[in-house]
């Protein structure tokens, strides 16, 4: 049951649209998707503009996409060929408490990919791929935190090593983004970063093969 994290370093640079993009580029995979999303005083932290990801009760909800022609993000996935899509709302700061039925649906899943940055506190995934733009200033502490656990950096085409670290993004030291593969995109039109479903799914075979 192999589980891919795709992160980020803010919101709006293609997180989405990469993970839709891997589940098209995979579909034998049969997919379970899950979009995690931690809401706070009535603003978002998925994309900062006031927040109807509220539950009902101010606590958690988990909601399982049906319609893939909506236009939400979670469509979207259901849309790129998922086989089950799951969208996880919770209080910031209260995943912990998502965590034993977010870990349930990953037990039942075939293949697991989640967008979030803050799930790298509760799990070990056999993938973790980090989605950054050098041009956007903004980088969320939760992004920061588990940048050292992340396998690889997707990033605009044109996009060198050296661009990355001459970035003023303050905690970020040049050796957290040293040595680790870069899949480049072509925002805001493709996000299909080339030769990225390939690792994803030599990645996947060789965890399995050796056991991990």
């Amino acid at each position: 049951m192999p589980i891919i994290v795709i992160g980020g370093h803010t919101r709006n640079i293609g997180k989405t649209s990469v993970v839709a993009g891997l589940i098209s580029a995979l579909p034998h995979l049969n997919w379970t998707a899950i979009k995690i999303t931690q809401f706070g005083h009535n603003v978002c932290s998925a994309n900062g503009e006031p927040c109807d990801c509220q539950t009902a009760d101010h606590t958690i909800a988990i909601s399982e996409e049906r319609d893939p022609t909506s236009g939400t993000d979670t469509s979207r996935f259901l849309a790129a060929g998922a086989k089950h899509v799951f969208w996880v709302r919770t209080r910031q700061g209260q995943l912990a408490e998502a965590m034993p039925r977010v870990r349930k649906l990953i037990a039942e899943a075939e293949n697991t990919i989640l967008e979030s940055n803050s799930v790298l506190r509760f799990l070990q995934p056999d993938l973790s791929l980090a989605v950054l733009d050098p041009t956007v200033a903004d980088f969320k502490p939760s992004a920061l935190r588990y940048l050292d656990r992340t396998d690889a950096l997707i990033v605009p085409a044109g996009t060198t090593l050296n661009s990355l670290t001459a970035v003023l993004w303050p905690g970020v030291a040049p050796s957290l983004l040293a040595r680790k593969p870069l899949f480049f995109t072509h925002p805001p039109d493709d996000y299909t970063a080339e030769g990225l479903a390939s690792f994803l799914a030599s990645t996947i075979t060789w965890k399995g093969r050796n056991g991990g």
